[in-house]
């Protein structure tokens, strides 16, 4: 737990000093289950956290630049000599800690899937300023470095490239496991799953998608199979759009934005987003964010399922259909659209489409 901050009141206006030193107790999803109780102000909480926010986004577009405490708290509107300590009690970490780790969970992105870049290459896409400060905090976050994650998620996720001994016991049973990718999950059991999911989905469809602008409601933390969750998120961010005239369905897209890569990132630091489709020049504020989804191709595959079978599907499609379709992923957020709540049929089953950002091998 974060001691609080003692804050002077020349730094911080009045009206935020006692916020401050809640908020510098408090992890983000905390605050937020925890205003009513602790008598935060609204007004000043969804402030706070539509600053970081920004940040967070701001990062996410230009994570291969220099980025500077200035700069950052700058977007944030905050003092920089406090900024950092607000930004580390709302996230769980510090600012610094949290740009290396999207760097090197990025870092990771393209080891899988850009097989052609060099590590130099990839060090310099992703911000590094050299190729060994790149190996070197890789090694250090991942325990191994980025020559020997690649090679060994190719060894797990491509099956022609196993080991030809694979009836023999494991020779070395104290050699802790390389860290499984999303594109290898359950690699064992996807070829049973095949059949199953091609019923359950219909053909997937390479479309070229315009760029989307979108109203978000952001989670950091855990959400698998957590309907409730998901439920709360949307409510929220229906019940600041419904006043504003922003849910006109079938034209308003409802989607999931999902950041990170659950099997890279700590559950504990993956982010979500909740949002809708709105016009160009919509306003928001509080704890509604507003972002940009980048336009290029796009894969889509339609599904229909319940609360635990979300998994399963991602998969199926990055596992079986991706490896086979001729494309890679491209650098942007994956995502789910949706077409139905549980409330509109008896079942509870949702109808979406799974997408992914995608570009010919």
């Amino acid at each position: 737990m974060y001691k609080k901050a003692i804050l002077l009141n020349t730094i911080f206006p009045t009206t935020h000093s006692d916020m401050f030193g809640e908020i510098c107790s408090i992890h983000y999803n905390d605050l937020l289950m925890k205003r009513d109780k602790k008598n935060l102000s609204n007004t000043s909480l969804k402030e706070y956290i539509h600053r970081i926010n920004l940040v967070l986004d701001y990062i996410d577009k230009h994570y291969d630049k220099e980025l500077t405490l200035e700069e950052l708290s700058s977007v944030a509107s905050f003092s920089k000599y406090h900024f950092h300590r607000i930004f580390n009690a709302l996230i769980g970490e510090t600012l610094f800690h949290f740009i290396r780790r999207i760097r090197l969970e990025k870092a990771c992105f393209f080891l899988s899937s850009q097989l052609d870049m060099s590590i130099t290459e990839i060090a310099f896409k992703i911000g590094f300023s050299t190729s060994s400060s790149f190996t070197r905090s890789f090694t250090e976050y991942f325990a191994m470095p980025p020559n020997q994650w690649r090679n060994e998620f190719l060894q797990k996720s491509n099956p022609s490239i196993q080991d030809s001994n694979t009836g023999q016991e494991d020779s070395n049973p104290g050699k802790e496991k390389p860290m499984k990718s999303l594109y290898s999950i359950l690699q064992f059991d996807l070829r049973r799953k095949e059949k199953k999911m091609e019923k359950q989905g219909r053909p997937v469809v390479i479309k070229d998608c315009l760029e989307k602008y979108v109203a978000y409601v952001r989670h950091i933390g855990p959400y698998k199979e957590d309907p409730a969750l998901f439920a709360a998120l949307s409510k929220k961010l229906c019940s600041w759009a419904g006043p504003r005239n922003l849910l006109n369905f079938p034209d308003t897209e409802f989607i999931i934005v999902y950041h990170d890569n659950p099997e890279i990132t700590e559950e504990n630091k993956l982010r979500i987003s909740v949002c809708i489709t709105i016009p160009k020049n919509t306003q928001v504020d509080g704890e509604i964010g507003k972002m940009t989804i980048p336009a290029g191709k796009y894969a889509f595959a339609r599904f229909r399922l319940g609360s635990s079978g979300y998994q399963e599907a991602w998969n199926w499609l990055c596992g079986e259909w991706l490896p086979s379709s001729g494309y890679v992923p491209d650098d942007k957020p994956s995502y789910e659209q949706y077409y139905n709540g549980p409330e509109d049929n008896k079942d509870g089953m949702m109808d979406l489409d799974l997408v992914i950002p995608v570009k010919p091998l």
